[in-house]
């Protein structure tokens, strides 16, 4: 027997249609990339994305074809990733970070057709459109007036494109598991690999991030979303916050502590989320200064692990909660977040810090598993891990084009390539990446594990642990360290401070110090270029 309900097809574009009938005056605040900040409504994104979709439709832009966009934070690109939606297109965000050779390959192996550019990238758009055949329009997100004075390629500005249009139009009706997003991951082994979302998942994954044990949104809400929009589906807030009608505060792309913290502080900020690497620029900004975040009520940390001296410092210091979260771009991305359950409710100073310090439980519409190699699944008793596997309805099931096959099965769980433990109350803890765990005389050591108890120590600034072959225990762990601006800690100053923190066993073969740790375009540490570059590296004990 079937239920007597209305089929309602979970589409995208319903989430701004939502946000304009209800919370239509809510303002949305962007740093434009041409300089001063702006300020528009969800009515008028609403409005302006109808009229995107117009002017895509008008230029034969239609149901599946690829769109790409190249930009920050802001309205405008708000706006084209709902235009895109709507007449049945997939947004397909490309990121700036990556090398211009990277970005033709990933817009040929999607086929973009057509691209939303900041002024800032239209050089990058110059050196590559000529390597990408399938593109044939390109629309910089600006006005006539700042538009580049000259240029090699066939150019139209944002403004000008949409201005003959009048917003009268019907969002197309299509099937919900129809394609509407696209993102690609950040290729450190081998080539990018696509993710491919629906306008289902997109929707599913709102919902779900919304909760008040996820990121916890309302309409009562600031919220400025640092991540930017081309990285993993921003983090799903830019059809979350519209969903419940939350006021936005977009940075653009102006990430440094100052900037930062004037947004936070002048629009009032209560919600924000970003990576690691800007909480450290916005708190030393503030150390700099004495400011402190009267506003701010809580903060989502991801996308790599959070070092426990931040959390710390942001709670103790400025009183502001940190929820560690962790996701993947397979994921839309959320996977988990450290929301604190009844159980530890009571829990206070380095006991509740070492709760914090794992990555948090999953969500309704999570389901997750620790296996071995041999995909035996493990109990969760918070000290056995293994492989983490995830499914559910914003989990990838494929990527684009069949790559990576070998990392799905037939019961749809997900292998993330993560190794993890999880305690008996469902909170996760990733303890590496499997191609980063050290395995020294048959047991595991986490190199996260190392690399957080590392950054405690007052004078260092960043760390990373990778394995160093040694003749008798296979791998050995060295620890790479940059020391904070004027301060020269010693090898042994670091291992003291180590000492009895840790497995005896676990503790680092030897310290090195460096000026420059390498990263990757998504801001997590580049291990397979520091093993490169300490390849003919010895350690004492070998």
């Amino acid at each position: 027997m079937l239920g007597l309900m209305q089929d309602w097809p979970l589409l995208c574009h319903k989430i701004i249609d939502y946000a304009a009938a209800q919370h239509g005056s809510r303002e949305i605040v962007s740093r434009s990339v041409e300089g001063p900040i702006t300020r528009t409504t969800y009515a008028e994104i609403h409005m302006r994305s109808k009229k995107v979709a117009q002017a895509l439709e008008a230029d034969g832009f239609g149901l599946g074809d690829r769109v790409a966009t190249l930009g920050w934070n802001t309205a405008r690109h708000m706006e084209a990733w709902y235009g895109i939606m709507g007449v049945g297109g997939v947004y397909h965000t490309l990121n700036p970070r990556l090398f211009p050779e990277q970005i033709a390959w990933i817009m040929n192996h999607a086929e973009d057709k057509a691209i939303f550019t900041d002024l800032s990238f239209v050089p990058i758009v110059e050196a590559i459109a000529d390597k990408v055949p399938s593109l044939r329009k390109i629309i910089v997100l600006t006005d006539d007036a700042h538009m580049p004075k000259e240029s090699k390629l066939d150019l139209v500005s944002y403004e000008s494109w949409i201005q003959g249009y009048d917003g009268d139009f019907a969002w197309k009706e299509f099937d919900e598991n129809t394609a509407c997003g696209m993102c690609y991951t950040s290729g450190t082994t081998g080539d990018p690999k696509g993710v491919l979302y629906s306008h289902r998942s997109n929707v599913l994954h709102a919902l779900i991030s919304a909760q008040p044990d996820a990121l916890g949104m309302s309409s009562n809400e600031t919220i400025m979303p640092v991540v930017p929009m081309f990285h993993a589906n921003a983090w799903g807030i830019a059809h979350s916050a519209p969903m419940v009608g939350a006021k936005i505060v977009n940075p653009g792309g102006q990430m440094d502590g100052a900037s930062i913290y004037e947004l936070l502080d002048t629009e009032k900020v209560t919600f924000t989320a970003a990576v690691p690497t800007v909480w450290l620029m916005l708190l030393g900004y503030l150390e700099e200064t004495g400011k402190m975040l009267p506003h701010l009520k809580r903060v989502v940390i991801g996308g790599s692990a959070c070092p426990r001296a931040m959390t710390e410092k942001f709670q103790d210091v400025y009183g502001v909660d940190v929820v560690h979260a962790w996701g993947m771009t397979e994921m839309s991305p959320l996977g988990s977040l450290g929301s604190i359950k009844p159980v530890y409710q009571s829990l206070t100073g380095s006991e509740k810090l070492d709760l914090q310090e794992k990555q948090g439980y999953a969500p309704f519409g999570v389901e997750m598993k620790i296996t071995d190699d041999e995909n035996v699944e493990h109990p969760w008793d918070s000290k056995t891990f293994g492989r983490l596997k995830v499914r559910g309805p914003a989990v990838a099931d494929a990527y684009y084009g069949g790559a990576g096959a070998e990392q799905f099965d037939d019961e749809k769980w997900f292998d993330t390539g993560d190794v993890a433990h999880i305690n008996e109350h469902g909170y996760m803890q990733i303890t590496d990446r499997a191609k980063d765990v050290i395995k020294s005389g048959g047991e595991w050591i986490s190199t996260i594990d190392l690399e957080n108890l590392a950054v405690g120590h007052p004078d260092i600034q960043e760390a990373a642990v990778i394995g160093i072959v040694h003749p008798k225990w296979d791998e050995r762990p060295l620890l790479i360290c940059i020391c904070k601006e004027g301060k020269t800690p010693s090898k042994e100053e670091i291992l003291a401070f180590m000492d009895g923190k840790i497995a005896k066993w676990w503790m680092p073969d030897d310290v090195a110090f460096v000026n420059e740790i390498p990263h990757t375009a998504t801001g997590k540490i580049q291990k397979t270029e520091l093993r490169k570059q300490f390849a003919e590296y010895v350690l004492p004990t070998a």
